[in-house]
């Protein structure tokens, strides 16, 4: 069991809040045969990173821009086998307003969308991709994130799937909780922690300043 002390908490969206692995995986495959890429170069750098990244990364001869518009929307109107991760409804309730946000690499319309779909609030800190000009693993995200909850970095926890997520937030100075829903343990070892479910994270107010975060069976520590 381990504890943190944190002002506010940042998670990532999709494999944290929102179970969309096979709909991303399916939308990127099929991108990627209309336009000749090979999909398993896409999947191995795609989650948690900016779909524009992404295509510069394996498509550098097409309109990045325009690619990752339009994937993007089709993905914000195709919510085929998204699903919301069990214990996240619990788990952003009990944390009181203005406490909490959401740092993702997918646009607004794509975030909105798929967290109203999950039954899931819409927080008034949500950073996409539209907010910044450096994606995840930069820190700019994690820093747009803290800075909407007033909040300084040190003082916010994130829960993230990603290695680029995880390297984003600890690059921004943030204690950092991976969960193994997308990528096993031993890739997210630049995480503080890292949990297997959500329902082992527990987090308390008790009307201060600072939350108290609990983590329970199935901690597997890797820094202090």
């Amino acid at each position: 069991m381990a504890n943190f002390s944190c002002a506010a908490i940042l998670f990532d969206l999709d494999g944290v809040l929102c179970d969309s692995t096979r709909q991303v995986d399916r939308e990127w495959r099929e991108w990627a045969a209309r336009k000749g890429v090979d999909g398993d170069a896409v999947m191995a750098i795609a989650h948690g990173v900016r779909t524009i990244e992404v295509i510069r990364r394996v498509a550098p001869h097409l309109d990045a821009e325009s690619e990752a518009a339009a994937i993007e929307n089709h993905e914000a109107q195709d919510q085929r086998g998204v699903t919301v991760m069990p214990g996240a409804l619990d788990l952003v309730q009990s944390i009181p307003d203005g406490r909490w946000g959401v740092v993702t690499s997918g646009s607004r319309l794509l975030a909105q969308n798929r967290l109203r779909h999950c039954g899931l609030p819409v927080p008034e800190v949500l950073i996409t991709s539209d907010d910044v000009t450096h994606g995840k693993p930069h820190p700019e995200p994690y820093l747009k994130g803290a800075e909407g909850l007033r909040h300084r970095p040190a003082d916010c926890l994130v829960i993230e799937d990603a290695p680029a997520g995880i390297q984003s937030a600890s690059a921004s100075g943030m204690k950092v909780l991976g969960i193994t829903s997308t990528y096993a343990a031993d890739a997210l070892t630049h995480a503080d922690a890292v949990i297997t479910k959500l329902g082992q994270v527990r987090v308390t107010s008790n009307g201060t300043s600072k939350l108290g975060v609990e983590v329970l069976s199935g901690i597997l520590p890797y820094r202090g």
